[in-house]
């Protein structure tokens, strides 16, 4: 019998994330100089930053190439980010094995094709709500939070309360 996604988060050291999609609700502004705005959520930031100071390893693992992107994820102490990814398989191969990371303590949330073949490699894969169909298919984990509107705080919070560090971590920094 296989775990359940519950008892897969107690294994759970290191997340990865896309970031159009996931990180952001998929939808680019185009401002009249060519410019692409995308929208983040603030609570997905608190979490990923919660989540750095923790201990856990966080990765960004993209296709887009948005610079304002990195600073706001460096800003929230993500150190690997990798943008422009034309393979994410390779990198995701290249990332763990820098880090000497098992991919069965890896969650890694997607959600569309270019996800697919990293995401069946790794111990829970994850998506939002609003998915695409073969990517739900694959995931143990489904958030009930769509893409850029809660999905990365939802399964950052469920794995740091598992291993019983989401309000120990609240706890220790605002005492």
């Amino acid at each position: 019998m296989s775990k359940s996604y519950k008892e897969l988060m107690n294994d759970i050291t290191t997340f990865i994330f896309d970031v159009d999609g996931v990180l952001t609700d998929g939808t680019i502004h185009v401002t009249q100089t060519g410019e692409m705005l995308r929208h983040m959520n603030i609570r997905d930031g608190y979490a990923m930053k919660a989540a750095v100071e923790n201990g856990y390893t966080v990765c960004i693992i993209s296709g887009g190439s948005n610079e304002g992107v990195r600073i706001r994820l460096r800003n929230l102490g993500i150190t690997d980010i990798y943008l422009g990814v034309p393979n994410k398989v390779e990198t995701f191969d290249e990332f763990t094995d820098i880090y000497n990371i098992q991919p069965e303590n890896v969650l890694y949330m997607g959600d569309d094709i270019p996800d697919y073949h990293v995401m069946q490699l790794v111990g829970l894969p994850t998506c939002p709500q609003d998915a695409a169909p073969e990517i739900k298919e694959i995931s143990r984990y489904i958030s009930h939070k769509n893409g850029g509107k809660g999905a990365v705080r939802d399964v950052i919070e469920q794995v740091m309360k598992v291993q019983g560090k989401w309000m120990e971590h609240f706890d220790a920094k605002y005492d």
